[in-house]
């Protein structure tokens, strides 16, 4: 019962590197079952006497994947069991032919899963049993929205019926008797996470993700849907620049841009990137933010030694020397203290897409993990990009999973492993943001993924603070009277926010007698009635954990750095950082 299968070399080149991996594995005999996962209902580029041509996975593989093949059904709770075969109509009328012979016609077939996946079984018996080798039928199956077939869960929660599927498809996947058989098994699903990992997980399946189509991909997609007109289309784009610029992009939505343009308003580049935006959030069901920092890092005051490291990372990436660039910064220090203006500076000076992580935990089980895969292979095609992940401690949780399901350690682990990716050096930078770095895992933190730890500090000195207040009001579009900013000490203790907040409380006195300009008395009666926030202990705890990450000693103010080069000064905070955490946390 040995059929010989073709050799590998049977798909052309053209094809995607996703197909022709699940080629060599098919035709090395130890798989047949395969679930296609990740950018699943976007267009594929495929070629038909010569001509390049854009169709969906379904028909990419009913007629190039498994074009030769004698029998492709297809089945989806929606429609229910079909052959396909594009727009081959004596192909399609041959498939109803054989099929409607052994499982009668389609009148008879049920949507009901279960029913449908009965009338397959026939199928299989009929090409093991067929002792003539010629007789025998090659047979693709495809299933499509396979997450409703097959769904993640805890097998203890779920339907008998689903159960049963569960192992008929496991029984397949491992029969080697159908293994000698040209028979195949393609399930197809967005989210590899909503799927059974009993499925997922065997030995006998093979998960291939499918990707955002790549620069050529989307230059060769561009050029066929401007045509003749690329000129009224595009505008002064061209199509090598809107390839570029389209990086992360799905075809489908790149072809809702496309059709924005036209001859009476062509595509421009502002217009361009504003829909891109929009359609990136989309794409990643708002579980992203793009941000368009108006700000660069000379806005910056203070902090000298981490200024200059960012400063000469920004010009290297943006030089493409993306081997000299971290995998990633975390930036601690107590709150108030501009982590995430530093953070969204530094993205500005780069001139590359910067994006926020925005909450993509879910009540629902499987669809947290599913939720930060889609954003994953947006990040991966959309490089060069600056990730910002505020309050990181608690967004990315870490290894334990008490009462979830296992859902932190399985999010904990899928982010782990993108941060320590290092083919992504210079094209994912992750900025992670936490006034308690001590919180944060290990794992995270350590070289290779979170690289430098830059702690940051209130202002240490008067004239630190008037340059400061001087930034801010730049930064707020405050207009200052010449001489209007007061010496403010530094004994106050006054991080970034409270001088911006301070600055604020000045405008409105100064709008309040009618004057657009801040003058000094205004400022001094904000800063007068200013009242800090009462933190203690924790601000404390928070300024103590930011020194003791920190990965470069002229990171940290004089006074710091004088402090820890004392001899047994470390061991003596760590112990000081443990006290105050029982003191803070007990409370």
């Amino acid at each position: 019962m040995n059929d010989v299968p073709k050799p590998a070399t049977a798909l052309p080149d053209w094809h995607p590197a996703w197909s022709k991996e699940l080629a060599e594995l098919y035709y090395s005999g130890t798989i047949n079952t395969f679930v296609l996962y990740g950018n699943v209902h976007d267009l594929v580029r495929s070629q038909k006497d010569g001509q390049t041509a854009f169709v969906s996975l379904s028909d990419f593989l009913a007629t190039q994947v498994f074009g030769a093949w004698d029998v492709t059904l297809s089945y989806d709770l929606g429609r229910g069991l079909r052959a396909v075969a594009g727009d081959d109509g004596p192909r399609l009328s041959a498939m109803m032919q054989y099929v409607t012979g052994v499982i009668g016609g389609p009148q008879g077939w049920s949507r009901d899963p279960d029913k449908a996946l009965d009338l397959v079984e026939p199928l299989l018996q009929r090409n093991l049993l067929e002792d003539n080798v010629a007789q025998r039928k090659r047979l693709a199956l495809l299933f499509e929205h396979a997450q409703f077939l097959l769904p993640a869960g805890d097998l203890n929660s779920q339907a008998r019926s689903q159960a049963a599927r569960l192992v008929r498809f496991l029984s397949w996947a491992a029969n080697p008797y159908i293994k000698r058989l040209n028979i195949a098994f393609c399930l197809i699903t967005e989210k590899l996470s909503e799927l059974s990992e009993r499925l997922t997980n065997s030995p006998h399946v093979a998960c291939i993700e499918i990707p955002l189509p790549a620069s050529d991909e989307r230059r060769e997609f561009i050029a066929s849907a401007a045509g003749e007109n690329s000129k009224g289309k595009l505008g002064s784009m061209s199509i090598e620049g809107l390839a570029q610029n389209a990086a992360g992009l799905s075809l489908v939505n790149l072809n809702v841009l496309l059709s924005q343009g036209g001859s009476s308003r062509p595509l421009d580049l502002g217009q361009f990137r504003k829909l891109k935006k929009s359609m990136i959030e989309r794409q990643c069901q708002g579980l992203v933010e793009f941000v368009e920092p108006p700000h660069t890092l000379d806005l910056l005051v203070g902090q000298p030694a981490a200024k200059a490291r960012l400063e000469q990372d920004a010009k290297w990436i943006s030089e493409g020397r993306l081997d000299t660039a971290p995998m990633g910064y975390l930036f601690c220090g107590a709150v108030g203290t501009g982590k995430t203006f530093f953070a969204e500076c530094y993205a500005g000076s780069i001139g590359i897409p910067c994006l926020k992580l925005r909450n993509f935990r879910s009540k629902y089980v499987g669809e947290t993990e599913g939720n930060l895969e889609q954003v994953l292979t947006v990040l991966r095609s959309l490089g060069p990009v600056v990730v910002i992940v505020d309050e990181a401690d608690a967004s990315l949780g870490n290894r334990q999973s008490d009462g979830d399901s296992g859902t932190s350690g399985r999010v904990f682990s899928m982010i782990a492993q993108q941060m320590g990716d290092t083919r992504y050096r210079g094209r994912i930078i992750w900025m992670l943001l936490t006034c308690r770095p001590d919180l944060l895992p290990i794992d995270l933190k350590r070289q290779g993924r979170c690289e430098v730890h830059i702690p940051l500090f209130a202002p240490h000195d008067s004239s630190e603070i008037a340059t400061m207040v001087a930034a801010m009001a730049r930064k707020n579009k405050v207009k200052l009277a010449e001489g209007a900013i007061p010496e403010i000490p530094a004994n106050r203790d006054l991080s970034g926010a409270d001088l911006e907040s301070i600055l604020l409380g000045a405008r409105r006195k100064a709008l309040a007698a009618g004057r657009e300009t801040v003058e000094r008395g205004d400022l001094e009666s904000a800063l007068e009635e200013f009242i800090p926030s009462a933190q203690g202990l924790e601000k404390e705890l928070q300024e103590l954990a930011a020194v003791l990450e920190c990965t470069e000693r002229n990171f940290l103010p004089p006074n710091w750095r004088d402090r820890i080069a004392q001899p047994g000064a470390r061991p003596k905070l760590q112990e000081r950082l443990v006290a105050l955490r029982q003191l803070v946390e007990g409370d």
